[in-house]
């Protein structure tokens, strides 16, 4: 079996709407045309609304594909399950709906070649089509991680393209789960914010180097953001991640 350079993990919660617009196909197209082998892991977050059949399907025909699946532990506990599975000499998570589309992973790539540990997308301040209460979450969301964690040199910290070299990926990932206890089962939908503050202050920690990337991204509709319940929860992940640092947990 030859070596795998990149692995591509994609958590997928109840995402039927954006599988039926064809993004796995989108994905596969552009990683057939490149020089280098490959290998996607789509995992499978405990959904229900019939999305995991769809992904089953497509890894079928597909063989470069894997689906794992996984209890229903949040994007955190997904993300976390597929790095820890994925063989690529280097390793990448995005999100299904591909808001940063898969060839931007062409922007990012030339960086580990630079003696970069971990290179992740950053949107900057081009988040095309975000409305305003996004917009006023995303700036509210860096003033609070300024002020509680303290990230030094990167502006943005939760665009969902983040690469690592395998290594440091397992460490860096075997380190969360553990402080997360193995992330438990949740009920409904969540999004995470603190978990990729968490996973880059852990890295910094750490002491690996991260390069930001400027990549493109296109704001795509959800149900699941709502502005002051995951305002309120991000800041709770914030206030956790603090009490985490001072009480030594990330030494």
């Amino acid at each position: 079996m030859s070596k795998i350079f990149l692995s591509v993990v994609i958590p997928s919660y109840n995402e039927r709407a954006n599988l039926q617009k064809g993004v796995l196909d989108k994905v596969e197209h552009y990683l057939s045309g490149q020089k280098y082998s490959w290998e996607v892991i789509v995992v499978d977050d405990g959904s229900t609304d019939g999305s995991v059949e769809i992904v089953e399907n497509f890894v079928e025909e597909n063989s470069h594909f894997k689906l794992i699946k996984n209890n229903h532990t949040g994007k955190a506990g997904a993300v976390t399950k597929g790095v820890l599975s994925a063989e690529g000499e280097y390793i990448l998570f995005t999100d299904m709906d591909q808001a940063t589309p898969i060839e931007e992973i062409g922007k990012i790539l030339p960086y580990f070649e630079k003696d970069f540990d971990i290179a992740i997308g950053s949107r900057n301040s081009k988040r095309k089509g975000a409305p305003w209460t996004r917009l006023v979450m995303a700036r509210g969301m860096m003033t609070l991680r300024t002020i509680l964690v303290g990230i030094s040199g990167i502006s943005d910290t939760q665009c969902g393209f983040k690469a690592f070299r395998n290594k440091i990926a397992k460490k860096l990932f075997r380190k969360i789960s553990d402080i997360n206890n193995g992330f438990g089962e949740i009920s409904g939908s969540k999004v995470s914010a603190g978990f990729d503050v968490e996973l880059l202050y852990l890295a910094q920690k750490m002491g690996y180097k991260i390069k930001e990337v400027p990549v493109n991204w296109f704001y795509v509709e959800t149900r699941r953001v709502s502005p002051l319940k995951d305002s309120i929860d991000g800041l709770i992940d914030l206030i956790k991640i603090k009490i985490n640092a001072l009480s030594g947990v990330y030494k």
